[in-house]
């Protein structure tokens, strides 16, 4: 049995590399030609939400994203990057914090950072104790009123979910009657749910991201001499896939590749799920699978929602060029999880699966070359302490990442053992770690620490999981080497110093 120590695991994954002499030079040139000596850089923090690596600029034929293709090709493009569970509200608490959610303690939708963890340092308040205005547009946090001290602008850009008017009136009555039955949170939204999709020939702000997109603009206006943190988050393509009609006549639906909706050979079940944040849907069925009508009317849907997204995040970042912003300004974009659109017959995400750990990761620091992809493994929580680095803030010592800035410099440089991401199923902990050809996942009861069930999938050639081949004999060594790294990369929960 291979043996890591949790410290030699993070060792080797972080690649023992400090950032602190190139991202300095970076910083001082960017200064120098602003003609200030001391100038600090902005950031374009740009979150979506549930977006997979769907992107051209990931190689992907059918979907079109003209603007985030424009971005990979003036900044850096991570091609093996993770999230640290794959659910909107741990996910964003991990990255926020640079914590992993064994240390954050957030599995689920309910607990917000601000009291779950009041005394750690989370991103947004780093950058504003660090003299910059941070202002917060969409969504950024699962919560929305989630880290008030984190925010210095805090802008609402909510707009009802459906053009639809006898939609909309069904769900405000919907949710009068089940606040009356006590329903709140998941069940409230679940309960309130309508159609899964909408095609209305509409403005795009019409629907909540366009708004975000003007808010945004109108940000870079006020704050154009910075320094700024901008989040904006775009909600599509979450579910309901609701878009202007102009983003749906981008594809034609007949035309779209349908899924392969095979299980992996010998996965266990608790791998899997039942779907049921799509099952909310008005239009979808309780039980059973999805027909192929359906299904093309939904995978057209999430293509149209990121048309539409892709658009909004154009506009923002003409006008950040338009400011003369581009080049004093840190513009990282970056999807919460991935999805499934129908893979093994499945949907959504909420599993340790490659389609909803991997996940799109751009960064463009001014200064370095444009058009250059990165194969390193990377995760979410190194977003954290690559932001403070760039832009010359010290990186706070509760970080659980690793600095990036050095891939900016030699994106081929050794690098990370392994990423991990972790999902919960009740009393169980799934724990999932991927290395350049492996995902290796086991699933552990949390009472009584007993392996229940081991996942080992071959990902050179396809995102898909195929067949488990933990139980095959030429196997073994692989199993033995992953299953102590996930071990290894497991944490207790600290306890925090006080801000």
């Amino acid at each position: 049995m291979v043996s890591w120590t949790r410290r030699a695991f993070l060792r080797a994954a972080s690649g023992g590399l400090a950032a602190g002499a190139w991202a300095l030079a970076g910083r001082r040139a960017v200064a120098a030609s602003a003609g200030t000596g001391a100038k600090k850089l902005n950031v374009l923090f740009l979150a979506v939400d549930d977006l997979r690596p769907e992107l051209g600029c990931y190689g992907q034929k059918t979907v079109k994203s003209p603007n985030i293709d424009k971005l990979a090709a003036g900044g850096m493009l991570f091609t093996r990057a993770y999230c640290q569970q794959a659910i909107c509200g741990p996910s964003r608490a991990s990255l926020l914090t640079g914590l992993r959610p064994d240390s954050t303690g957030i599995y689920d939708l309910r607990h917000p950072v601000s009291e779950t963890l009041p005394n750690v340092r989370t991103l947004p308040q780093h950058f504003r104790r660090n003299g910059y205005t941070t202002i917060s547009l969409g969504k950024i946090y699962h919560h929305h009123t989630d880290d008030k001290p984190g925010w210095s602008e805090r802008t609402p850009t909510w707009r009802n979910a459906y053009q639809d008017r006898a939609v909309e009136a069904d769900r405000r009555r919907r949710r009068i009657e089940g606040r009356k039955k006590g329903l709140s949170g998941s069940r409230l939204h679940n309960y309130t749910a309508g159609p899964s999709s909408e095609c209305a020939d509409v403005a795009d702000n019409a629907y909540t991201d366009g708004v975000v997109a003007d808010k945004a603009i109108e940000a870079l206006r006020k704050h154009k001499d910075g320094p700024f943190f901008l989040a904006a988050g775009f909600y599509k393509p979450h579910l309901p896939f609701v878009a202007p009609k102009r983003y749906w006549d981008l594809y034609d639906r007949a035309k779209l590749p349908l899924p392969d909706a095979t299980q992996p050979t010998a996965a266990p079940q608790i791998a899997f799920t039942n779907w049921g944040e799509l099952r909310a849907y008005t239009d979808i069925p309780k039980t059973g699978d999805l027909d192929e009508a359906k299904t093309r009317e939904l995978i057209h849907g999430y293509h149209a929602c990121v048309s539409y997204t892709d658009a909004q995040i154009g506009r923002v970042l003409a006008e950040l060029d338009r400011l003369g912003l581009a080049e004093t300004t840190v513009v990282i974009l970056w999807g919460d999880h991935g999805w499934k659109l129908g893979e093994y017959g499945d949907w959504c995400k909420h599993t340790n699966f490659e389609l909803d750990t991997h996940v799109p990761m751009i960064l463009r620091m001014p200064g370095t070359p444009g058009g250059r992809r990165c194969e390193a493994l990377v995760e979410f929580v190194d977003i954290y302490p690559t932001l403070a680095e760039l832009c010359g803030l010290t990186v706070p010592a509760h970080c659980e990442g690793k600095s990036m800035a050095p891939l900016l410099a030699d994106p081929t440089r050794p690098w990370k053992a392994g990423a991990v991401s972790q999902y919960p199923r009740g009393r169980i902990m799934g724990y999932s770690v991927r290395t350049r050809r492996w995902r290796y996942t086991e699933w552990i009861d949390r009472r009584t620490g007993a392996v229940t069930a081991r996942e080992l999938y071959d990902h050179e050639k396809t995102p898909l999981a195929r067949e488990n081949l933990v139980g095959k004999a030429d196997r073994a060594e692989h199993v033995a080497k992953l299953a102590a790294m996930a071990k290894a990369a497991r944490a207790k929960r600290p306890k925090w110093p006080p801000r």
